[in-house]
Parts: C-alpha cells; structure tokens; sequence
C-alpha cells in the first residue's frame, strides 16, 4: 500500500492539473509494466498495489477533490472540515510541536499519537475549536460556505485463513466509529492475496448535505497456517518423505485449500528440492493462478525396529554413497 505521505499524483507520473484521460493512460501503462503475473521483481507487486490506489483516488472526481484539499490525511478528516480550518490546524499542530509551550495534553501518548502526527502535546480537537463535534460553529464548513462535502474514505482490516483466500465467501464485520457500531455483510472475491484492499463503494463516512458517502477500504490480512505458507499467490507446503521414498521415487497425496492433490516424487530427491505444480496456488481473477510448491523432506525413524535397523546397517555397509562427498 502506497506509504502515507507519498504524492498520487508523483506514483502515476502526471501533474496536479492532469485530466482524467491523463490519469487512466498513465494507469494502464504502469499497471501493465508492474503487474506481478508480467513482471517477477519482487518489489513488483507493491508496486502494482500503490499504483492501483493512487488510480483509485484520483479517477474518482469526488476523492480526487478530498485529496486535493486535504493531501495526504484526506481519508481522515471529519466530513465538517473545510480546507482552510484544516491547514491552519496543521500550522498550528506544527508550531505548537516545534516550540514546545502553549500546547496543551493530549489524553494520553496512544490517543494524542492517533490524531494524523500532530505531536504528542498537542490537542486537534483544541485547536480546530471543536469543529470535529459539531456543525455550524465559526470554524465550520457551514460557517464559510464550504458546501456539500462528501464522505470520508474509511478503512478497515479483515483477517482471513487461506482457505478463505483461496474459495472466497461471505463474511459479516462489526465496525466501530465515532458514530457507533454497525454491521455489514462483505464479499470476499477468491484469490485475494494479503495486503490487498478491497473497496466498498458508499460504505464509508457519510457525505454533508446530501453529498455521497465515502467509500470503505478493507485490508486483507492472511492468518499464518500450520500446513500451508502463502508469498503471493503461490502456495508453498513441506513434503515429508521417508528414506526409501525418496531414493527409489513415489507419488504422496499433499493436501491443499481445494483438496488433496497428488505429487510425484522423482528417485533420488534430497531434503530442500522443491517440487512445482501449476496452477495449484491461489486463483487469480485477472490471470494466472499461483503455483504450489512441495519442499521435500526426509525423515527417518526416530526408534527404529530391529528390522529396521538391521536394514540400515546392511545398506550402511554396501553402499558407496557419501553425502558429503563433494560432486
């Protein structure tokens, strides 16, 4: 996700003035040249993603213009605000900081730290006059003609398994705000990958005097499994093989988010081979899906019958393979 203080406008190469026409051309030639399923840097898909939101800030005229009057803090500020009161609490955020006097506590180091970085000492609420609880005050968007405003952008994060990445599903959130707690139902597309935002359009902030309401933002986050390991999209489990699989070759069933899934097992593989499968990873709706890749691993008894250890050491004493001979 594009970092917080990072210029949309610079992410897609255009200037402040760019038409929308601009802005869509620029997209599309990025997102083609950073796309993760063309291009295999590994600081291509963060790239994808902060191209893919500056696209969609800016192609929204709406959003465009709260980040245009706002910047950075736009998804933040309350839908009362207007510009003007918002750069002069800025100024006065920094220059309360910087000197050090005449700023007064903040409710505690977490809750002053939660206010968009004004400093630790410093109170928004205080300096913005109360503007944040209320409507029609003189520093309010009523008191200057500001107009219908539209909803603040929101967001949250949704924690999912990775079989709920993989098939996708239904899930119902709880979100807390300023202005209460509400549920609502969300569609997880199949093949989401973590980090991924998924946009909610008019599930945001609500908009000023009939003005739309924002949209809400879900960050996917990907719970770590005991079975399976996600990078992207491609699906990475370990194949645990005894001796003799491994030496004279097999085929093991290895369990995946769409069932089991057979794996040939070529003679002669060590611990650390990586055996790949096409397709097998998580689906992608835009192109190819990831791939799963079983990494071998060979383990031995840990009390071996007297069968057993009666093969060994015969196979001990009439093989000539060392393992750390170097070949």
């Amino acid at each position: 996700m594009a970092g917080a203080d990072q210029d949309f406008y610079r992410v897609l190469g255009v200037p402040r003035n760019a038409s929308q026409d601009e802005i869509q051309r620029a997209y599309r030639k990025l997102a083609r040249e950073s796309h993760p399923d063309v291009n295999k840097d590994p600081g291509a898909e963060e790239r994808f993603k902060d191209v893919s939101e500056a696209y969609d800030v800016l192609s929204d005229p709406q959003t465009r213009r709260r980040y245009d009057a706002f910047g950075p803090d736009f998804r933040q500020v309350p839908e009362d605000v207007d510009p003007e009161t918002w750069r002069r609490a800025r100024a006065g955020a920094r220059a309360g900081a910087g000197a050090g006097a005449g700023a007064r506590a903040g409710s505690g180091a977490g809750a002053a730290g939660g206010r968009g970085g004004f400093g630790a000492d410093v109170d928004l609420d205080d300096l913005l006059g109360g503007v944040f609880g209320g409507r029609g005050g003189p520093g309010s968007r009523r008191g200057r003609g500001w107009g219908a405003v539209p909803g603040a952008d929101q967001e949250a994060e949704v924690e999912l398994t990775v079989e709920e990445a993989y098939h996708g599903g239904r899930r119902t959130l709880t979100l807390t705000s300023a202005t209460g707690t509400r549920s609502i139902d969300v569609t997880i597309p199949a093949g989401v990958t973590d980090g991924q935002r998924i946009r909610l359009a008019g599930q945001g902030g609500r908009g000023s005097d009939g003005a739309p309401p924002g949209d809400l933002y879900l960050a996917v986050r990907i719970a770590p499994h005991r079975g399976y390991r996600l990078e992207g999209r491609d699906l990475h489990v370990e194949l645990r093989l005894s001796p003799w699989e491994a030496a004279l070759g097999t085929a093991v069933a290895v369990g995946t988010p769409a069932g089991e899934v057979k794996v040939s097992v070529p003679a002669g593989t060590s611990s650390g081979r990586r055996l790949r499968l096409r397709g097998r990873g998580l689906p992608n709706p835009r192109g190819q899906p990831g791939d799963l890749f079983a990494e071998a691993r060979i383990v031995v008894p840990a009390k071996p019958t007297e069968a057993e250890r009666e093969l060994f050491e015969r196979l001990a004493a009439v093989s000539e393979f060392d393992p750390r001979r170097r070949r």
